[in-house]
Order: C-alpha cells, then structure tokens, then sequence
C-alpha cells in the first residue's frame, strides 16, 4: 500500500510522511503531474501557510488538475490544513486566487480576539463520521491556522470550538481533509490517519499493522 504525498512548496513534508510510514503505509513525494498514477493507492495533500500562494504553486507544477482528476475519479483524497483549504474554491485570505473546488463553501478567517490559534483543541464529532469516529470524545488535536472552511452542512465530520464553532474536519465519499496536523496531534493523529485509510482506501487493511 503507497501514499502520494503532495509537494508543491507548502508542506510539512517530512512529518508528514513519517506519520504515515509509521502505520505501515509507504509513501513517495510527488511534485510532478506525471506522479498520480496506478502505483499509488491514495493522495495526502498536506500544507502550511497561505492559501493563495499554495494555489499559485499548484498551477505552476501543474498539480492542480491531476489532484482534481483524482478526486472526480473517486479516488482516496486526503487534506491537511492549507491542503484541506484548498479543496475549496475561494478563501477571505486571498480573494484573487482560486483553490481546486473539489468541495463547496467558502474559507474564513477565525473571528477570535487571538488568532492565529496554535495549540491543541478538541474534536466535536459527528454522527455522520467514518474517518473521524476513531476520535473517542474529549480528544484533543494539534491546531496551527488562522482560517477555517465553511462547507455545506452534510459533509461535515467534525467541529471545534475557539471562541465560536468552526468546522475542522469534512468527509465525501472518497474525500477527507482535516484542519488539524495529524502529524503532530499524536495518538489522535494516528488514529485518524490509520482510519482513514482503513475506511477510504480499498484493502489497504490487509497486511498492515492494526496498532
């Protein structure tokens, strides 16, 4: 089992992909559009920073379209922070740039007295999840953002709570993106990476360590 990890010069690379490695799933480091073929069995499109400037950087390595045939195929999708910030079109904090609009709604900016937040928060999960019911209530997870997704109502997975409710996770059928950094939110972190590719990737089970 292989995990595309995305680089497009707004990511937490190396974290990232030991997180995943340490649930024994493989990973390769695509930047390139030639990188999202048959060998790989699911996407994560992690990113820190800003929402315009990863959006310029995926056009210009041409890894807008190919991560857009991907999740239109049906294929498992994974976004973290800026990553799932960018599967939305549009974000207050560059009006002028355009994210992949895979899911809809909008991007905005926290109405906090302090932003950004950095720290940990717990996840509210929903009825609905599949990937964030490996969250046992009171879980905590690792925050570092400034922004937050506004989606349709029935894709969310998880809310949390900073100064007002926001979304901090949505799930599609073969899409899921995460606010929070799984990488280093711990054994929460673990836990969500290992369910989502138990629950969103066909077989990645099999084979693998289940602790």
């Amino acid at each position: 089992m292989k995990a595309a990890v995305v680089d497009y010069d707004l990511g937490n690379l190396p974290s990232v992909t030991k997180a995943i490695e340490r649930i024994g799933v493989d990973t390769v480091i695509v930047d390139s559009p030639d990188g999202f073929d048959d060998s790989v069995d699911a996407v994560v499109f992690p990113g820190v920073g800003h929402f315009g400037a990863g959006a310029r950087n995926l056009a210009d390595r041409k890894l807008d379209e190919p991560l857009k045939e991907w999740a239109r195929a049906g294929r498992p999708l994974l976004g973290i922070c800026v990553g799932l910030q960018l599967l939305f079109s549009r974000s207050e904090e560059d009006p002028d740039a355009t994210g992949l609009g895979i899911v809809d709604g909008e991007v905005r900016r926290l109405k906090a007295a302090k932003v950004p937040l950095i720290g940990w928060a717990t996840l509210d999960v929903a009825p609905r999840a599949k990937v964030l019911d490996a969250v046992d209530p009171g879980d905590m997870a690792y925050f570092v953002h400034s922004y937050y997704v506004e989606p349709d109502p029935s894709v969310v997975a998880a809310t949390t709570s900073y100064e007002h409710d926001f979304c901090s996770a949505v799930e599609m059928e073969n899409v899921v993106g995460v606010q929070f950094h799984p990488e280093k939110s711990a054994e929460v972190g673990r836990k969500v990476l290992q369910r989502f590719f138990d629950v969103v990737v066909p077989g990645s089970a099999e084979g693998r360590p289940s602790g």
